[in-house]
């Protein structure tokens, strides 16, 4: 071989190496002993990576107030799962701000000694889903796909890519994955009075769902439990309150002191949610009004 020949060999192989590196490669499994959660991201090469989340909030389930309900029956779930048990799919819906995502990372903080893990990933790549699960597959940690404010517009790709996952390789082939979703729609679509139109009744005037119905709630209807958030009263509002005060040091009387200013918090953000009363709580303490 000529060196010109080798030359242009040389530059071909770089030229090869560059295309391949721009091209999507097979997602990669990360080493799990870096972290307890994941970030699943795209690059801008279409890359999917799993992310390490160095820092996850410390929250356990004892600092979650006025939901005791919906508690027992997430960590019941999560225990089970945990332990090899039969366990389900999640959606948690509701108010805003009710601790439906904070839920999620207390079960995390729990039950991660025994083995717990997460991914979170945006519905914008669920269409990814099916390679997530092929790489925790098979691994002695069990794993919860997070999915945070999930909802669907009409046509969007996830929406199908997710209804084959939750009847299809995740619960059935996929023992140690779990999906958690959260949202603030029932059935994860949107509803028009237009579609009331479909429905029809029989001639003793019972009411059935049509075509369009039925498809808005076919996905909801994948996830084997469902647990319902609702806003707050004043009373439980200021039981959060209390016990965010108390976790940050404030003092009993300083706590009721502090009651009259979180009512106006609250009023002057239209919401009495558990979020509000934490971020209250926060400010109080910054401002140092509980040392005075």
């Amino acid at each position: 071989m000529t060196e010109e020949f080798l030359r242009l060999m040389a530059r071909a192989e770089q030229l090869m190496a560059r295309i391949e590196s721009a091209l999507p490669q097979p997602l990669r499994a990360p080493d799990w002993a870096q972290a307890v959660a994941w970030r699943y991201r795209k690059r801008a090469s279409g890359h999917g990576v799993l992310e390490p989340v160095r820092h996850v909030g410390h929250i356990a389930l004892g600092d979650l107030k006025e939901i005791d309900a919906q508690k027992d029956k997430i960590e019941r779930n999560t225990r089970q799962f945990v332990e090899g048990r039969p366990a389900n799919n999640v959606l948690l819906t509701g108010a805003r701000g009710t601790g439906k995502s904070s839920l999620i990372k207390a079960c995390l903080n729990a039950y991660a000694p025994q083995g717990l893990r997460l991914i979170e990933v945006d519905k914008a790549d669920l269409t990814d889903l099916p390679d997530i699960v092929d790489v925790v597959a098979g691994l002695p940690q069990k794993f919860i796909v997070y999915c945070d404010d999930l909802s669907f517009d009409e046509g969007e790709p996830g929406y199908k890519a997710l209804k084959s996952i939750l009847d299809g390789s995740v619960a059935v082939n996929t023992p140690n994955v779990l999906v958690y979703a959260t949202s603030n729609r029932r059935h994860l679509l949107p509803e028009y009075m237009k579609d009331n139109l479909s429905y029809t009744h029989t001639d003793d005037g019972e009411v059935h769902p049509g075509e369009v119905i039925e498809e808005k709630i076919s996905l909801s209807e994948r996830f084997g439990l469902w647990v319902s958030f609702y806003p707050f009263s004043q009373d439980e509002y200021l039981a959060i309150v209390a016990q965010w005060l108390g976790a940050l040091g404030a003092a009993p009387g300083q706590i009721d002191a502090a009651r009259p200013e979180a009512l106006v918090w609250a009023l002057e953000r239209g919401s009495r949610s558990g979020r509000v009363a934490y971020q209250f709580a926060r400010d109080f303490m910054g401002r140092g009004e509980a040392a005075a």
